[in-house]
């Protein structure tokens, strides 16, 4: 079933805007708003459930609502992660911990059950759980990450972006000159692009004095939402027209 988009450079920049999104979305929701992790994350976790129920019946790609269920899952990792690290007291690095046991675990069952990791195609409802249980799990993954890098390495805000970024390079180059496996490769960077939108999105919220540029949660929410809104607008449009945009190497 062609319900999942092809891996472009255009999939990997509304990846980074959708999670930087979440990030400050979902730091507005807890923080700006004062709701709090716990009742942030069951909010943030219904509106996910509602745009997977949609996805899961829809029978093609539709950007739009792919978008929107990538974007549920980054806001709800944000808070999610927020919760289980400080509310609940584990720590970014214990989190982290944590998470990575449980997206390996999430990989083995669907390998087993499946047969295949692919991330361009699903060949069954039951492999695009799997697939979106992944993507939740690892956009929850890199908020901690990014939370270690921006808060317990040292680094700061913009020093994690930079060391998440060189890795997100070396990702690019392993896919270039080597024979690794396209799906590890993918998952790999989809894991770095989540803490690199999370420090990305700090870098544009927190103040001056915290090594941020100070543009708040709500005006950097409504710059980047606009930012999303406007690719997927180009992705509709350009799949209503037949186009097909110039992919990566697949990474089925």
């Amino acid at each position: 079933m062609n319900k999942l988009p092809q891996i472009t450079l255009a999939f990997w920049v509304m990846k980074i805007c959708a999670t930087t999104l979440g990030e400050t979305a979902g730091d507005l929701l807890s923080m700006t708003l004062n709701l709090g992790y716990a009742l942030s994350t069951l909010v943030l976790l219904a509106a996910f459930l509602v745009t997977l129920v949609f996805q899961l019946f829809s029978t093609r790609y539709h950007p739009a609502l792919y978008w929107s269920v990538i974007l549920s899952t980054s806001t709800a990792g944000t808070t999610l992660s927020d919760f289980m690290d400080r509310t609940l007291g584990l720590g970014y690095a214990s989190g982290s911990t944590v998470l990575i046991g449980l997206l390996l675990a999430v990989f083995a069952l669907w390998y087993a059950k499946e047969r295949s990791l692919a991330v361009d195609s699903v060949r069954s409802t039951r492999a695009e759980l799997f697939y979106w249980t992944a993507i939740l799990i690892s956009n929850t993954l890199g908020t901690a990450l990014g939370d270690y890098l921006a808060d317990d390495s040292g680094l700061g805000f913009a020093g994690g972006a930079l060391l998440i970024g060189g890795a997100i390079a070396l990702v690019v180059l392993a896919r270039s000159v080597t024979r690794l496996s396209p799906v590890l490769l993918f998952w790999v960077a989809f894991v770095l692009t989540r803490p690199f939108g999370a420090t990305l999105g700090d870098v544009l919220t927190k103040g001056h004095e915290q090594g941020g540029l100070g543009f708040g949660t709500v005006g950097s929410s409504l710059v980047l939402l606009g930012v999303l809104l406007v690719l997927v607008v180009v992705a509709t449009l350009r799949q209503g027209r037949g186009v097909a945009p110039a992919t990566l190497p697949t990474a089925g």
